[in-house]
């Protein structure tokens, strides 16, 4: 399976957070799995950290990419393919960070793995259940 982390999976997952359920921390550690971290949620991070809203333990262009690699998640970068799959989303939730990771799990047929109730409205979305 193709995993994409929503970026507070990927937050919770790197942190130890207990509120990353076990099926979910499993399917991500799975071997079998592939797990992709998006570009989207790195510039969502460093701009929450920007703002004084996420800490990190060092910067967020040397934190974040290191613990990508730690965990062999690989990255996935946005294109104008991916901006084209919005025509796709009904405005069902306006964050702009989310709308473009479900652009990315559409375009690349990946199960978007996240517990953020306004995404998973989305039905054309695959998600991890």
């Amino acid at each position: 399976m193709k995993l994409l982390l929503d970026t507070h999976i990927f937050l919770w997952f790197i942190s130890g957070n207990e509120r990353l359920s076990e099926k979910y921390r499993q399917e991500i550690s799975n071997l079998d799995n592939e797990v992709f971290v998006s570009v989207i949620s790195i510039w969502e991070c460093t701009i929450k950290y920007q703002l004084g809203k996420l800490p990190f333990p060092e910067s967020p262009e040397i934190y974040l990419p290191k613990q990508r690699k730690r965990h062999s998640f690989d990255s996935l970068t946005i294109d104008e393919n991916t901006i084209a799959q919005l025509i796709k989303l009904p405005s069902l939730h306006r964050d702009p960070f989310d709308r473009l990771l479900m652009c990315q799990a559409l375009e690349n047929d990946l199960v978007m793995v996240t517990e953020d109730k306004a995404v998973l409205a989305y039905s054309m979305v695959n998600f991890l259940s």
